[in-house]
């Protein structure tokens, strides 16, 4: 715990992840949701303003709204950026789930990839063009470093899980996927792809840490999408998949021997203002920008107490 940032009484164990601060108090987990920043599975050298408190309070959000489809970690929120609730044991593998052709999956297909995480796309597709069906492309779950692709049929033969528990994976992925994609039609969003981890609790199935948000999936706007397809037009998106393209564009992916390009305060603001909007578009409501009390760690801990 010497490299813990905070200390709370009854603390048992700290991670700390590319994004999230992670406490143990046994059957019970706090996550405290920072303002770094990842891309291409390297954490960025700025802080992003107020990306916490947006991240959590959107996962918190959706969480809230999928609990008849399977059931979620989470118990309260005792913080702006901090949620609170049960120690899952992680299935080690991410279940991406994708309904257009974009961001990693475009890349792999415009290198001539048409068999991808064992799923086959067909010729002729573009850019941005919605597929015949969601299809889902399993990565593994790295602990450091790239997450790498992966098939249902490797996640098989290797026996991370049994065929009963991916089939009831593969289910409750395309659920989810269908209701975060009514919630963002609602809004005039298109929810294009997202992915999600899920973990056992007293052996149940549990959906873990965050859904839908811009940190794990990408939006485009409704309205425009149709035109600005027709046209061949770059689509007006809600994600942080700028921010993968601007580090493209100032050659870093993440590879060896690449540089992090120097990030401006203006793109700071930039980044956090499209996750502020997001926020808005996504669930409706007016951000309120809330600064951290000074008494910030008693707070949380007193709110969790009951629970420990």
């Amino acid at each position: 715990m010497s490299n813990s940032p905070l200390e709370f009484p009854g603390q048992q164990s700290f991670y700390k992840g590319k994004v999230r601060d992670v406490y143990s108090f046994g059957k019970h987990l706090l996550m405290i949701t920072s303002n770094r920043i990842s891309a291409f599975d390297v954490v960025l050298p700025r802080e992003i303003p107020f990306k916490g408190q947006v991240l959590n309070q959107i996962a918190a959000h959706f969480l809230k709204a999928t609990t008849d489809i399977v059931p979620n970690w989470l118990l309260s929120s005792p913080a702006p950026n901090a949620a609170f609730g049960l120690a899952c044991t992680p299935i080690p593998i991410e279940m991406v789930v994708r309904g257009y052709l974009v961001g990693h999956l475009w890349r792999e297909y415009k290198s001539g990839k048409r068999v991808v995480c064992g799923v086959e796309l067909p010729d002729g597709l573009v850019e941005n063009q919605q597929l015949p069906n969601p299809i889902i492309t399993p990565t593994t779950k790295a602990s450091e470093g790239h997450d790498e692709d992966i098939s249902v049929k490797a996640i098989l033969e290797q026996n991370i899980v049994s065929p009963t528990v991916m089939n009831e994976l593969i289910e409750k992925t395309f659920a989810l996927f269908e209701r975060g994609q009514q919630m963002a039609n609602e809004k005039n969003l298109i929810l294009v792809d997202t992915k999600y981890e899920f973990g056992f609790y007293e052996g149940k199935i549990m959906l873990m840490d965050e859904i839908h948000t811009p940190d794990s999936s990408r939006y485009f706007y409704n309205e425009p999408y149709q035109t600005l397809f027709d046209s061949g037009l770059p689509q007006k998106q809600l994600s942080k998949e700028f921010v993968r393209e601007w580090l493209i564009a100032n050659n870093f992916q993440g590879k060896e021997g690449q540089s992090m390009p120097v990030i401006s305060e203006d793109f700071v603001s930039q980044i956090s203002e499209r996750y502020i909007l997001l926020y808005e578009e996504i669930t409706g409501k007016k951000f309120v920008k809330e600064a951290l009390a000074p008494n910030y760690v008693e707070n949380i801990y007193n709110q969790i107490s009951s629970f420990i």
